[in-house]
Formats: C-alpha cells, structure tokens, sequence
C-alpha cells in the first residue's frame, strides 16, 4: 500500500468541501517547472516482471530526482480529484513537494492529517 503526501489548499485533504487544486493550474506550474515532466501515466514492474500501468493526464514525474530511473525508481506526482498526491516520497521528495505547495499556494499534508 504505502503512505500518501498531499499538496492541497483544503483544512484536511480529505474534507468533501473546500477550495480545490484543479488539474489546469498543476499543468500550467508544470509547464513552468523545468524538473518536471507530464507524461499522463506511470508504468511499474512487479516481482515477477509483469508491467502495472497507471493512466491519468495529472501524472508527472519529476526528472530531476537523484534516484530518478535507478533500479526503475520514479518520483511521481499525481492529480487526483483536487489534489496533488505522492506515495512514499524519501526526504529530497519532500523537499520538492514543500516547493510545489509553496508555489502552488497550498498545504502538505500526510494520509493522517498531519
């Protein structure tokens, strides 16, 4: 399963209400962000070597990642609904994420609220 970091301008991610994060503005901040792409997927393998795909046109990878293509590894930030989501991002992953939300005018907030 993993853990989830979200970049969201509600009081709690998961509320129903509140101000949203549409997948206009992340495109356009993408379009802007020279260590992101927006590939509109994201592909993984499995321990035995089957490929799981994941399409969505608010995937972005983040190329610019230390670990990015190492042994598959991909930072990848996912528009969903009315947020921004990262699963089980390292401690450089964070410090991206803050920037993103800074830029972006919004909040960090883990699966837990904190």
């Amino acid at each position: 399963m993993g853990y989830d970091i979200h970049i969201t301008r509600k009081a709690s991610w998961s509320d129903k209400d509140g101000p949203t994060l549409t997948l206009e503005e992340w495109l356009d901040y993408i379009s802007r962000d020279e260590e992101m792409r927006a590939d509109g997927f994201a592909e993984a393998a499995t321990p035995n070597g089957e490929t799981i795909r994941i399409d969505n046109p608010g995937i972005v990878v983040w190329i610019s990642y230390s670990g990015h293509g190492v042994d598959g590894n991909m930072a990848w930030f996912c528009h969903f609904e009315d947020r921004i989501t990262v699963k089980n991002p390292d401690s450089e992953t964070m410090r991206k994420i803050h920037k993103i939300a800074s830029s972006l005018r919004a909040r960090v907030q883990g699966d837990e609220g904190e």
